[in-house]
């Protein structure tokens, strides 16, 4: 008797108790599906999910079970539930691979990750995910809404990785290590996916600034030129001109627009 009152004095302590599933009674299958989604209507996406899983479980062989899971995908997707939607993605697809629908599973998979991509000073794990899913619905489904909205995000998220690159030659530029550094802003430059990035002006004239840190003039007149031909309107092109004219370098192409640069208008004696 001890026991079972010590037992039931650490449960009521325990804070709020795990929600319970739907207690198991066979019930039509329409009415299961209905019910959960009017659920889905309300945007009681927990009680939906519910109503969807006795479905599957109750009729697994069924056409509705196939419409469950991909109502729990969406369910669990509205409700922030990510790695539950992305589990039952991956469950569509292993069982229905060749159903029209499994396109939308191969979509809300991709952009549930998508969702999670973080500053780019964090580990960048969920945007490689991402990008090799939208990759994948694109690959798979040409032609369709899906594939038009993956081939947007693809740009996204490379922008994102191409920041992430130059975030870290940043760090290795002001840790005076300029090959390291070096590395990851030709990382951006060579990369055929990185140059349509906003990045690569940036990277063109950290190349300048770390070549001209090794000694090397030549390389880093040649980013300048390679910058000033292709954006030589942007405030980096002009940063180089400045940069490489104070080191009695010149370069062909004039900057166009301000003469002078808009770091030294926002500190003055810069």
């Amino acid at each position: 008797m001890a026991a079972a009152v010590a037992a039931l004095t650490v449960s009521a302590c325990s804070g709020t108790k795990p929600r319970q599933r739907l207690a198991y009674e066979e019930r039509p299958v329409e009415l299961l599906y209905n019910t959960g989604y009017e659920r889905l209507q309300s945007r009681r996406w927990a009680d939906a999910i519910d109503y969807f899983q006795e479905v599957e479980r109750q009729h697994p062989y069924s056409e509705w079970s196939r419409r469950a899971i991909l109502m729990q995908v969406y369910a669990y997707y509205q409700n922030n539930n990510y790695l539950e939607a992305i589990s039952a993605a991956d469950r569509f697809i292993a069982l229905f691979p060749g159903n029209p629908s499994a396109a939308y599973a191969f979509y809300m998979r991709a952009i549930c990750n998508f969702e999670q991509i973080v500053d780019v000073g964090r580990d960048q794990a969920y945007a490689e995910a991402a990008l090799q899913g939208l990759r994948d619905v694109a690959r798979r489904y040409p032609n369709t809404a899906y594939a038009t909205d993956a081939l947007i995000k693809i740009d996204m998220v490379n922008d994102q990785l191409a920041g992430k690159e130059m975030a870290v030659g940043r760090f290795y530029q002001r840790a005076n290590q300029p090959l390291a550094a070096l590395n990851r802003y030709k990382t951006v430059i060579n990369n055929e996916a990185f140059q349509r990035s906003s990045h690569t002006p940036e990277a063109l004239y950290r190349l300048v600034e770390v070549n001209l840190m090794l000694g090397l003039k030549e390389e880093a007149l040649r980013n300048g030129a390679v910058l000033g031909h292709n954006y030589p309107g942007s405030v980096w092109y002009l940063e180089a001109y400045n940069l490489l004219t104070e080191r009695g370098e010149r370069l062909s192409v004039q900057p166009e627009g301000r003469s002078e640069s808009w770091f030294r208008r926002i500190i003055p004696g810069l």
